[in-house]
């Protein structure tokens, strides 16, 4: 089976339009190169509202996964909608690149139907976004949710619509205390959510080593938050659907990657441009990436790289490939204090 960065390199051009006819008979259209420049608000989730659960990228492994998913999904509160295709596998895939589109579109254009919420990430979601009708989703706006590969179409929808979008917990997530919390505040709450807090402190520890905060570089600036999955930023570079990041406080994460390959996607980035003129930047978390013989350290490789670029930098706050994850709102302004090691929401991410 193909690897995830084999197959990254191979989403960034499907992404492109030029299908690869040796894997795929969908024809995939090229996107026109259009840009919002309004940010949109969709209206907040409440108890008692319709989501669509939705598998944009990989398939799930069991039936079961699915009926979990739906359950965690009413247990906060939701109704929930499937996907017409959420059974559906095409190798890896759960279904057809235009099937997996079509039940985002669907779900957007269905009224009754308040929120979109993906299962889980994998691999895939670069090959849906020739299809997703933008100017649909521009009208009907609506939450949509997930993090991993899904950052490709939380990007893509905010780039193209100006919708805020959510880096956050999925329907195959393990919504804890510290997770549903902030999901709450964020993506249920018409209030800027402030702070966010790293979670508690585990009682054995004198200070707190898991969710330790790493000052990588001091002062405060406030912009727009932007990014998600460090290898599904990277892989939209060049295509129709790459990341704007001017102005913006970057934020990135990844999981299963050593760190010369977070070194060598950082520094694609930063020769394409994607750290000039940013206000700050926040990594999350590397979640599982060890490494073999001599290396630099994580925390090497980010200082490196952003200790001397002159914007607030911190890494190690709550988000990513983690039980206890924040919801991130792609579009929302926020600000970073790299003094105290800080991220604030400014503004409420929902209406």
């Amino acid at each position: 089976m193909i690897n995830r960065r084999d197959f990254a390199r191979l989403c960034s051009v499907t992404a492109a339009g030029v299908a690869a006819a040796s894997i795929s008979a969908d024809a995939a259209p090229k996107a026109a190169a259009r840009v919002s420049r309004t940010v949109v608000k969709p209206k907040r989730l409440a108890a008692g509202d319709t989501v669509g659960l939705v598998l944009p990228a990989a398939a799930a492994f069991e039936r079961d996964e699915i009926s979990l998913a739906k359950e965690q999904l009413e247990t906060i509160g939701f109704h929930v909608e499937l996907g017409k295709h959420v059974y559906d596998q095409w190798g890896y895939f759960a279904g057809r690149d235009r099937d997996r589109a079509e039940d985002i579109n669907r779900m957007f254009a269905d009224d009754r139907i308040a929120g979109v919420v993906c299962y889980t990430g994998g691999w895939g979601s670069p090959r849906v976004l020739p299809f997703l009708d933008y100017d649909l989703i521009a009208r009907k706006p609506k939450v949509v949710i997930g993090y991993s590969d899904i950052t490709a179409l939380l990007n893509a929808i905010h780039l193209r619509t100006g919708l805020v979008t959510f880096h956050g917990p999925m329907g195959g997530s393990n919504f804890v205390p510290y997770t549903l919390d902030n999901f709450r505040r964020v993506v249920m709450t018409a209030e800027p959510a402030g702070l966010l807090q790293p979670p508690p402190k585990k009682e054995n520890e004198l200070v707190d080593r898991a969710n330790r905060i790493v000052r990588i570089a001091g002062g405060k600036a406030s912009g727009r938050l932007v990014g998600g999955n460090l290898t599904m930023i990277s892989t939209l570079m060049g295509t129709p659907f790459e990341v704007e990041t001017a102005g913006a406080i970057v934020f990135l994460e990844d999981v299963h990657e050593e760190p010369y390959r977070i070194d060598r996607m950082l520094t694609q980035l930063a020769a394409g441009g994607k750290f000039d003129g940013i206000a700050g930047v926040v990594f999350g978390r590397c979640s599982d990436c060890g490494y073999k013989g001599p290396t630099f350290s994580l925390e090497d490789i980010l200082r490196d790289r952003f200790a001397s670029i002159g914007v607030p930098a911190i890494s190690g706050l709550s988000f990513g490939h983690i039980e206890q994850k924040l919801a991130m709102p792609i579009g929302v302004m926020a600000t970073l204090d790299g003094d105290s090691g800080t991220l604030s929401l400014d503004e409420a991410a929902v209406r």
